[in-house]
């Protein structure tokens, strides 16, 4: 849910100026029937059906609006996974899973919550360059979180799709939450304020993120 406030602070700023080597462009998911038939012989019966019932979800509701889909997908999420600490889940004091691993697992912390968020909205034909991954201070609890963000247009309030608030609303409603940075495939983003902030450079800067699309690369293969 949240990490201590200086650990995360320090990480943020490694994180922003730490150059990567790939491009962390985003495409949909995709489980083909080889992959869930692996998944089945790996996981079981019951993992397995988790993705099938992920795959049917995206099928079902691909011509919904973008505001149908946010809330269907944050819905779906918030049901289906549970909140684990990365320190008893993963054994590491942070770790951003994959969609696929947190399916497996059925269970992650606010940033894999916003991760698998995050892909299937791409997966139901939602634009990347109306999302994003941003990072706030819990202000209560003067700790950090994750949060997916959604912003019809560039002057838009972003809509706030959070694990722990599970009702959306408008960024500016949000009063406990301060925004720090924010990312997707396309850039990443220092937050001055409840809107989209200044664009500071490319999400390739940040280690977490690049070593995330790599895992998942490998795992679609």
């Amino acid at each position: 849910m949240y990490k201590s406030a200086p650990t995360t602070l320090l990480l943020i700023v490694f994180l922003i100026f730490l150059t990567a080597w790939i491009d962390a462009k985003q495409q949909p998911l995709l489980f083909t029937d080889k992959k869930l038939s692996q998944i089945k012989k790996e996981h079981g019966e019951k993992t397995s059906q988790r993705f099938i019932k992920w795959r049917q979800f995206v099928a079902e509701n691909q011509t919904k609006s973008d505001l149908e889909k946010i809330k269907l997908t944050n819905d779906f999420f918030n049901q289906q996974i549970l909140w684990i600490a990365d320190k008893k889940l993963w054994k590491k004091n942070d770790y951003w899973a994959t969609p696929m691993e947190t399916l497996i697992k059925r269970a992650g912390d606010c940033e894999d919550f916003t991760i698998i968020k995050y892909f299937t909205l791409i997966s139901l034909g939602v634009s990347i360059s109306h999302l994003k991954l941003t990072y706030v201070k819990a202000i209560k609890y003067n700790q950090a979180h994750m949060v997916l963000t959604y912003s019809e247009t560039k002057r838009s309030v972003p809509l706030v799709l959070d694990n722990i608030n599970k009702k959306i609303l408008p960024a500016n409603k949000r009063k406990d939450l301060k925004p720090v940075y924010s990312f997707n495939g396309e850039g990443l983003w220092l937050q001055k304020q409840k809107k989209l902030g200044k664009k500071v450079g490319k999400s390739s800067r940040i280690r977490l993120w690049v070593d995330l699309n790599k895992r998942m690369k490998k795992e679609l293969i």
